[in-house]
């Protein structure tokens, strides 16, 4: 064969493969009924999203969609997000409504241990909200959204929401308050009885700290009986993440021994108690690690390396232990 006759060839079957591409881009897909809505999760992937299609009844071939998707470049930009179609529609129209993020509602994750300056990054970078709340000061914002404390941090319930697109993240917030507020009044009424806790704030505060200190869920009780532990014999809780959440901005990813000293109302190696807010947002299950805690006569903890924690009731117990996993 001659290599005008190759090149015919190839060029013919190139002109194949854009008009079979082109025909599957236009053919329709036809929602039954109609409206129909589906949603895409936080972290979705392209084969799980065409799956709930084949599902649906929007695809007959998951396969082929998702090779449509990666000839196009358009894998890995799906947007997470309620979705509503109204009408019948191109897989072309489909994909870029996916990949575009025309939703009707917005999913937004609220992460466990987040703090107020990163959930609030976190809406900021949201195009499918309204971002009323950037330029309120906390005063302002903790009116808005029907708050009687007098600081943000911690008040908000880590869970996924939905939202309409282009409402307002003072929405967002409201129903995360009003949610932590719920789940909070509800822990605390079968809290255990004789814990040294004055309200429900109060176990705000500690499931925080509870929370930044937890390596793997399982050894969550057992942290937050320490900590009940030390607060019934007065002594400090002398724990890192607050004395981090205290540094704020001149925290540089390393915990000195003159940061322990320097004293500052989150400093729990200088003061005893609690420190005067929480630190992070906690979940459910550091409140009720808190309001249930492990009945233990541990004092101390230090983490083995693995993620979870080794517990002692004597100092020279912990010193051992820290010499056994931290040197």
């Amino acid at each position: 064969m001659s290599i005008i006759r190759k090149l015919a060839v190839l060029l013919f079957l190139m002109m194949l493969v854009v008009a079979s591409v082109g025909y599957y881009a236009l053919s329709p897909v036809t929602p039954d009924p109609l409206p129909m809505e589906f949603t895409l999760n936080q972290g979705s992937s392209l084969t799980a999203a065409a799956r709930q299609f084949e599902q649906k009844g929007l695809l007959k071939s998951p396969g082929a969609f998702v090779m449509f998707a990666r000839l196009l470049g358009r894998a890995g930009q799906l947007k997470a997000g309620v979705y509503r179609l109204d009408h019948p529609l191109s897989k072309l129209e489909l994909l870029e409504m996916i990949t575009q993020g025309s939703v009707s509602k917005t999913q937004v994750t609220v992460i466990e241990g987040w703090n107020l300056r990163q959930l609030r990054a976190a809406l900021d970078a949201m195009p499918n909200l309204r971002h009323d709340s950037t330029a309120l000061a906390e005063a302002e914002l903790l009116q808005r959204i029907g708050a009687s404390e007098t600081h943000l941090e911690g008040l908000f319930y880590p869970d996924t929401y939905f939202v309409d697109a282009g409402s307002s993240d003072l929405e967002l917030l409201k129903r995360a308050y009003q949610t932590m507020q719920q789940r909070l009044q509800q822990a605390w009424q079968t809290r255990d009885a004789g814990l040294p806790l004055e309200s429900p704030y109060q176990a705000l505060i500690l499931a925080s700290i509870v929370e930044k200190e937890t390596g793997i869920p399982a050894d969550r009780p057992m942290i937050a009986g320490v900590f009940i532990h030390r607060l019934r014999l007065h002594m400090m809780l002398q724990t890192d993440p607050a004395v981090i959440y205290g540094l704020g901005d001149k925290f540089d990813g390393n915990l000195r021994r003159r940061d322990l000293a320097n004293d500052t109302p989150y400093n729990t190696y200088t003061r005893v108690g609690l420190p005067p807010t929480p630190i992070a947002l906690p979940g459910s299950d550091a409140l009720n690690a808190v309001l249930h805690p492990a009945k233990t006569d541990a004092l101390y903890f230090v983490a083995r390396g693995d993620g979870s924690s080794h517990f002692s009731a004597t100092l020279d117990e912990h010193n051992r232990a820290v010499k056994k996993y931290q040197k």
